[in-house]
């Protein structure tokens, strides 16, 4: 489907407001035009007197054939002609712009709204820059043709056809001239706009290379930094922003050229127009007024076409824009967030998950998880150890529905999650991961992240979970407390400090079921002994599972589960798995530094 299509299909709601736009926009003109038809009047007036068309056609009803009482009659159709044309050009520029901010305004929303119902598969291959110059730019860029494009294309059609029912009236041999030039134009235009589609559509992937290289620099900062790559990188931008240069240069040689073209096809019209008319005129066959109307309105018919050049340029930019903006919004959502709403106060905690296989998209053969059977019971606390690409972190994405097992099922109190409301199974899971993420807001907005029920939130429910936490000590001596703004992402808080915001986070949202997935890997031994601390007093009464690299953070979990290859290999209690002297064993001894018994 065009773009243009897709987006009055996505617009049908706002139907009215373009309606009302284009009305504006076709009465604005029929004003405009009608100043050259008065000065012909006004000179036919001149010539001719008590004899002219005003006074034996228009005025005879009102009893005015005095050539004065006639200049002052079109004096006063001129107030009115440019009082109408000032009260619709304010009109249609009121609706016009603000159609196209409601517009922007409504699509950026609810792509937004639809990027983050993706699941997490499609980001696997796409870029956040890329993401972010098609909900940014190529929104913007909509509105902007929104703005001013659409009403200069209304109007050059509604001049068009108005222009040329005036000369069909006055003299059809001139108005067949005239117009001849207009096929020219219009083929010239779209031919133009043909070749400018796929260069412009190179300009916007360009934008969005950009885009992704800045961001991913910008968030990397630090590291490149540590390493001294800033001239490195730098030439990485400049390469990225030489590519869009180089394809925006060739846009542009294109679109150049279309306004000398129509210039071109404008004077020959014009000309042609002058001498045909004139000598008409001369020889008696055409009146002096109606040459000059015809005159005049052969350079308003056809000079406003030069702009199609930036019409087509602007219109192009734009489709361009919105077809990316539509091909993110039409991207399928394959995890329903649909299903059966339940309470998370009602949720005792039992997960069963039966025969899970899975396997990522870029995996290759090998599955990343395979035939896992294992009960975790409502209230108890569970871990997950093993090496890096074990599986662990993936079983917490199966149990959160960020991707769907290829094979078996994951069951709530026995209920398979993929039939539950994806929202509330959410909201009855903390989660805290190795990274958590902080927005750029006070300590206690970030504590009180993600609660639906506003009597929750109050100061002593956040000091209360920044106290199960062991985070109320850093907090208290940053400049506000509670009220300090953490920054973007949390940057004013060290690694430790954001892990314990994040655990709050979790506490306060009183889950039945709580997950740290790697939340010490990254953090110092007196911020893990902390969160050890916190842990073994909010995981009772809450099914609670741990995915760590550290196995002192796990020895005193009702069941650890061993993990390699995407298998469970070994399971049982901390003494159990060290009793076994097995792989769980050996890892023991690895991180302790114990040498195996003779």
């Amino acid at each position: 489907m065009h773009p243009l299509s897709q987006l009055l299909r996505y617009a049908s709601a706002y139907r009215r407001d373009f309606q009302l736009a284009t009305l504006y926009s076709v009465v604005n003109k029929f004003f405009d035009i009608l100043p050259e038809v008065l000065i012909g009047a006004a000179v036919d007036v001149v010539v001719k007197g008590e004899e002219s068309f005003l006074a034996r056609h228009v005025l005879v009803g009102l009893g005015i054939r005095d050539t004065w009482e006639q200049l002052l009659a079109l004096a006063l159709f001129n107030v009115l002609v440019w009082g109408g044309e000032s009260v619709f050009e304010y009109l249609l520029e009121v609706k016009w712009r603000q159609l196209a901010q409601n517009l922007q305004h409504a699509m950026r929303l609810d792509t937004y709204r639809h990027v983050q119902r993706l699941d997490m598969a499609y980001f696997e291959t796409q870029r956040t820059g890329n993401l972010m110059a098609i909900l940014n730019d190529d929104i913007n860029q909509m509105e902007r043709f929104l703005n001013g494009g659409a009403n200069q294309i209304i109007q050059v059609l509604c001049s068009s056809v108005m222009i040329s029912a005036v000369f069909f009236a006055l003299q059809p041999g001139i108005a067949v001239i005239a117009l001849l030039p207009v096929p020219l134009i219009l083929f010239g235009a779209f031919w133009f706009q043909r070749r400018l589609a796929p260069r412009y559509a190179q300009v916007r992937e360009a934008a969005g290379d950009v885009g992704a290289r800045l961001n991913n620099n910008l968030l990397g900062l630090a590291t490149i930094k540590a390493f001294a790559t800033e001239g490195f990188e730098a030439e990485h931008i400049e390469e990225a922003s030489n590519r869009y240069r180089a394809t925006n240069a060739a846009a542009i040689r294109v679109s150049a050229a279309i306004t000398p073209v129509i210039r071109m096809a404008i004077l020959a019209g014009f000309t042609t127009t002058l001498l045909y008319g004139g000598w008409l005129t001369l020889h008696g066959e055409l009146a002096v007024g109606a040459f000059s109307v015809l005159v005049f309105l052969t350079q308003r018919l056809l000079w406003p076409m030069t702009r199609l050049a930036e019409v087509a340029d602007m219109y192009q930019r734009s489709m361009s824009s919105i077809e990316r903006a539509m091909g993110l919004l039409a991207t399928p959502i394959h995890i329903a967030y649909e299903g059966q709403h339940f309470a998370k106060d009602h949720v005792q905690g039992e997960i069963r998950m039966e025969n899970i296989g899975f396997s990522y998209a870029s995996a290759g053969e090998a599955p990343t998880l395979s035939a896992i059977n294992l009960t975790i019971a409502a209230g108890q606390t569970t871990a997950f150890v093993g090496s890096t690409g074990s599986g662990k972190s993936t079983l917490i994405k199966l149990l959160l529905r960020f991707y769907t097992p290829q094979q078996g099922r994951i069951l709530l109190d026995g209920q398979p999650i993929d039939a539950l409301n994806l929202q509330d199974l959410r909201r009855a899971i903390g989660y805290v991961a190795q990274d958590g993420f902080l927005s750029d807001a006070s300590v206690a907005d970030n504590i009180a992240y993600g609660e639906q029920d506003p009597s929750r939130i109050s100061d002593a429910a956040i000091a209360e979970a920044a106290r199960a936490a062991e985070a109320t000590e850093f907090i208290e001596k940053l400049p506000l407390g509670f009220a300090t703004r953490l920054g973007e992402r949390g940057q004013k808080l060290s690694g430790g400090q954001r892990q314990r915001l994040a655990l709050a986070r979790a506490i306060f949202k009183n889950p039945k079921v709580l997950i740290l997935d790697e939340a010490t890997s990254a953090v110092d031994n007196e911020t893990e002994a902390a969160i050890q601390r916190s842990l073994a007093v909010v995981s009772q009464g809450r099914t609670t599972i741990v995915i760590a690299h550290r196995l002192s953070t796990v020895r005193q979990a009702h069941c650890i589960h061993l993990m390699e290859a995407g298998r469970i290999v070994e399971s049982g209690t901390h003494d159990e798995l060290l009793a076994a002297q097995g792989g769980y064993a050996a890892l023991w001894r690895l991180q302790t530094g114990e040498r195996a018994q003779a």
